[in-house]
């Protein structure tokens, strides 16, 4: 069954909303909790929004105009959205797949917010219909939105033949969202300030398991429970001295776990308040056989394990998924 309903946009753009529910199941996914869709558009210009994840993330401090200055390490997961372009004479965008009900509003999706600041930085744009086949769980701190807004850059690049270094498209994904300019090249990274500073890392395949019990938190929820004022620091001078090197390339799983576990996630202990179900994810991921680091990803509830393998990934993937079947899980890499 098709839902559709069309949604006016400011001046000459037009949005079309349509949920699809469907489900596509990849043979590695576990459970079918997590499945991986492949587009079946033809003539159209494909892109994946993959899962962001932070395998470390301390708040430095509150700026006075209200931001949060961030250092993290970023990897991202073989679990992604799919998105999709035909060029045609205006902006709409449909989203199907098994989650695109939680896509909301689909006015206020970040893929058509960022289509249309880029419209107004690139005089004459060629734009078009955007399909959103929506597999990640949203508010769910793996920037499954901010994943899809840069995949719907990517695309703009690719039909516009934008440079992705072009200063007017990354000035676009900072103003999209704070997570949109990492996604944009969605390689494993260090990011700092509130997400514009970047450097590659050169992260080597880690086994993972991810786990969302499927209860969104709001970001601003986890910020407003850390407490920090304008001007407050949370980093000191200390922490910055003390402050690990991260591996060189080459460096195997346990050279980055054993530096990982130094770091931590901030946010860790404020979302716990705000939504206690993370610390039963935790709980699941940390007793699992084989497991090497257990954390949360982001502002939550999403949480990830590491593995010493992929085998032992997959199999506490599906103990843990038929031991919850209510939960999204994904066994799969970050890179």
């Amino acid at each position: 069954m098709i839902l559709m309903k069309h949604v006016a946009v400011p001046a000459t753009l037009v949005s079309a909303a349509g949920r699809q529910r469907h489900r596509t199941f990849a043979t590695e996914d576990v459970g079918g909790t997590a499945p991986m869709l492949a587009s079946t558009v033809t003539g159209a210009l494909q892109e994946q929004g993959r899962a962001k994840v932070n395998l470390t993330l301390r708040v430095v401090g509150r700026r006075v105009d209200g931001y949060h200055d961030l250092e993290s390490v970023v990897a991202f997961a073989d679990c992604a959205d799919q998105l999709t372009l035909t060029a045609g004479p205006e902006l709409t965008l449909s989203t199907t797949g098994p989650l695109a009900d939680a896509c909301g509003d689909t006015s206020d999706n970040l893929v058509l917010k960022a289509a249309r600041l880029l419209a107004e930085a690139v005089p004459g744009l060629k734009l078009g219909a955007f399909t959103l086949e929506k597999v990640l769980p949203v508010a769910a701190g793996i920037g499954g939105g901010s994943a899809d807004a840069a995949g719907a850059l990517r695309l703009l690049a690719r039909l516009n033949e934008l440079s992705l270094d072009d200063p007017r498209l990354q000035a676009v994904a900072l103003k999209t969202g704070a997570d949109v300019p990492v996604c944009v090249p969605s390689r494993a990274c260090t990011m700092t300030g509130v997400g514009e500073n970047l450097q590659p890392l050169a992260l080597p395949v880690l086994p993972c398991v991810m786990i969302n019990p499927r209860v969104p938190v709001a970001t601003k929820d986890v910020f407003q429970a850390l407490g920090l004022k304008p001007g407050d620091l949370l980093v000191g001078v200390a922490d910055v001295l003390t402050a690990p090197a991260w591996p060189k390339a080459g460096s195997s799983i346990g050279d980055w776990v054993d530096v990982l576990g130094q770091v931590e996630n901030d946010l860790e202990p404020p979302a716990l308040k705000v939504q206690p179900i993370i610390g039963t994810v935790l709980d699941a991921l940390r007793a699992s056989t084989g497991v090497l680091l257990a954390r949360m990803s982001g502002s939550g509830a999403t949480c990830f394990a590491i593995y010493g393998s992929e085998a032992d990934a997959k199999s506490a993937g599906a103990a843990i998924a038929a031991a919850h079947p209510e939960w999204w899980v994904h066994a799969g890499a970050l890179s």
